[in-house]
């Protein structure tokens, strides 16, 4: 019994993989032939921190209990943008406030450098809003590198149809955008940001905060990343960190506003390059087998995780750089980066009937896609300050 007891211990640290200081968690495994297996997982800290740039050597594979020799499988780390779709979405408030104060250079200079920084690692899109029902897309989704950062500057054209803050069906209309956006990707793994500026509260009361509540809870949502950026005097903080549910910044100085894009910057990137890729040819030819991986970091931090997989029909001719196969019918969520300290739950609420639609912009006119509406579920959310 006491022996039972044990290895239940065992298999459940090993899993978790965060005994020694290091938390990985998977999030899917192929494995096909001729001998390709290719597991996609996060490294954090186990105090939640995520953890970038580990190299394929700083991996060990273990299949069965033995090492398997990295000259043998010949182990690579893949760039994850072939398995997985990553995009950001960036709602700047342009009502008459931000478009026609003396701040909106600093406006633009702050969403530069963020969409520079953030469009490394993922696909951005920068939409516009202003107290009417519309979605402005200043820059939209698009495969073309750098495009966010190269026409962020069309922001200092904007002119807006209602100078009113329609801040809740701002939000409501992004997370239709943003669900719609990565439903036509054809990565199995996607996942999804969204940052929100605004300096100020909504004002037009387009949509009511329980609608707003009801979406940013509902289950299509869940496994977004949502931040917030407030700037100025007239911000209501209680209101802004329930938008925020991943992390929120509060700028009372405008000074201070390309500080505020900064960190959520850095917080993605970090959040981002958690994000491993990991390949190699196993040399199992028949039969089901465990494999445990385990990540070596700084100050000696290890960590790691297990899964098992069936060998049946392999052989050689295998290339680790080829992209994996992970199931399109069942795509796994992303687990957030924990906190305990940090961590605020979200009451599920009642279906929104929200409808907004992405007007053309009018330095760039677009044809407005589809709208869509959500439904509501409970949400785990994490504070953050600068």
């Amino acid at each position: 019994m006491l022996r039972a007891i044990v290895a239940v211990v065992v298999s459940a640290s090993l899993l978790l993989g965060c005994a020694d200081g290091l938390k990985l968690v998977r999030i899917d495994s192929s494995a096909r032939r001729p001998s390709n297996v290719a597991v996609y997982f996060t490294v954090d800290t186990a105090d939640g921190k995520p953890v970038p740039g580990l190299s394929a050597d700083r991996f060990a594979i273990f299949e069965d209990g033995s090492k398997v020799s990295e000259f043998e499988s010949k182990q690579t780390i893949l760039n994850p943008r072939v398995a997985a779709a990553h995009d950001t979405l960036l709602l700047i408030d342009m009502s008459g406030s931000v478009a026609e104060s003396k701040h909106l250079d600093d406006v633009v200079n702050a969403a530069t450098q963020f969409t520079q920084r953030v469009e490394k690692y993922q696909r951005v899109g920068v939409y516009a809003f202003d107290g009417s029902t519309d979605l402005y897309p200043i820059v939209p989704f698009t495969e073309s590198e750098s495009a966010a950062t190269g026409g962020v500057a069309r922001l200092k054209s904007f002119k807006p149809r209602d100078p009113s803050t329609n801040l809740n069906g701002a939000v409501v209309g992004a997370l239709q955008l943003l669900r719609r956006t990565l439903d036509q990707e054809t990565k199995p793994l996607r996942f999804g940001t969204l940052v929100v500026f605004t300096d100020g509260t909504d004002r037009a009361a387009r949509v009511s905060k329980h609608d707003l509540d009801a979406a940013i809870a509902a289950p299509e949502y869940a496994a977004f990343d949502i931040f917030a950026i407030g700037v100025g005097a007239e911000m209501n903080d209680s209101h802004l960190e329930e938008i925020g549910r991943t992390g929120t910044i509060k700028q009372t100085d405008q000074a201070d506003m390309g500080r505020a894009f900064e960190q959520i910057g850095a917080r993605i990137e970090g959040m981002t390059a958690r994000y491993y890729l990991l390949s190699y040819c196993t040399p199992a030819r028949r039969g089901e087998h465990e494999v445990r991986i385990e990540a070596h970091g700084e100050r000696d931090l290890s960590g790691s995780l297990t899964y098992k997989f069936v060998a049946d029909g392999f052989g050689p001719t295998c290339d680790p750089n080829t992209p994996p196969s992970f199931d399109l019918a069942h795509p796994a969520a992303a687990p957030p980066p924990e906190d305990p300290k940090k961590i605020v739950v979200h009451k599920a609420a009642p279906k929104p009937q929200v409808t907004v639609t992405v007007a053309p912009a009018p330095a760039k006119p677009t044809s407005p896609p589809a709208a869509s509406t959500s439904t509501a579920t409970p949400a785990a959310t994490e504070s953050f300050s600068p």
